[in-house]
């Protein structure tokens, strides 16, 4: 039986990988954050030879934009000092880690997808801190440690810091008014964590998969304003999408405008998510 230690396993990402394990078999430990903080080498070390997992999943994140901006020390000391002290750890331990990240580390000036090899650029202190956690993780596993880039999760639990979902907000907002301006300027490509979680554990367990990054998201890509509209499509909901261009002004934190990733790593070893929009579409019929 696999022995599977989720980090930040209350999280929307984390429930549905606790899920998708329990569902093989595995043996799954998620404590909450207030039993296992990332940044608590003691409590990770105790955590590691209680469980004795095959496999670390990393989820826990400090992903505010505006409290990263704010303090740059402390996104720096969750999203990279403990990813690179829980990397050496796990290392030691005999346990392979996955440590998720994000397509923040891109500038977005790209107009065809990332690949795992394209030179990233963060715009921000939150992308900033990603990428030297993915860089710590490696330096102290080199052969070992998986760095995931992923973007625009949603899942049933809604995210930890802020209790809700993209495709929850819309909803809400489309039970408020039938008018929605909506932005059209940044391309990426929505991701549900339930369709995320199973391959996440596949290329963890795969005996083929080499430490290194790689990128694992739904197929294709869209704007937040066409990710809008089929929301309310799939839904019924009747509310006019307003398409606005907003040339990349979203208050103070600068996002990459195109942050699509290509998934060819995880791809040739056979592991790969459907489109986006049956993502979606499993999403809305599941909250039915």
């Amino acid at each position: 039986m696999t022995r599977l230690l989720l980090i930040g396993g209350q999280g929307q990402l984390g429930r549905d990988l606790a899920r998708a394990a329990r569902a093989k078999g595995w043996m799954v430990a998620d404590p909450a954050h207030r039993e296992l903080d990332v940044t608590d080498r003691a409590a990770i070390t105790r955590a590691l030879n209680e469980v004795r997992p095959a496999i670390v999943i990393n989820c826990a994140a400090f992903h505010d934009l505006f409290q990263c901006e704010a303090d740059e020390a402390e996104a720096h000391r969750v999203n990279a000092q403990a990813v690179g002290e829980l990397a050496a750890a796990c290392q030691q331990a005999g346990a392979r880690l996955l440590a998720i990240s994000t397509d923040y580390v891109f500038d977005g000036l790209a107009r065809t997808p990332y690949g795992e090899d394209d030179p990233p650029n963060p715009l921000q202190a939150y992308g900033r801190s990603r990428l030297e956690g993915e860089r710590a993780a490696l330096a102290a596993d080199p052969q070992g440690a998986l760095v995931v880039r992923t973007c625009g999760l949603y899942g049933r639990g809604g995210s930890q810091s802020r209790g809700t979902n993209f495709v929850e907000k819309r909803l809400a907002d489309a039970a408020k008014t039938d008018r929605l301006d909506v932005g059209c300027d940044l391309v990426c490509t929505p991701t549900s964590t339930a369709a995320l979680a199973p391959a996440l554990l596949a290329l963890a367990a795969h005996p083929l998969a080499q430490g290194g990054v790689y990128h694992l998201t739904a197929q294709g890509q869209c704007s937040w304003a066409e990710f809008t509209q089929a929301i309310f499509d799939l839904a019924k909901v009747r509310c006019q999408v307003v398409p606005i261009d907003r040339q990349g002004d979203y208050g103070p934190i600068r996002r990459p405008p195109y942050s699509v990733l290509a998934n060819r790593k995880a791809a040739g070893l056979g592991i790969a998510l459907g489109p986006w929009q049956d993502g979606l579409a499993a999403y809305l019929k599941d909250r039915a």
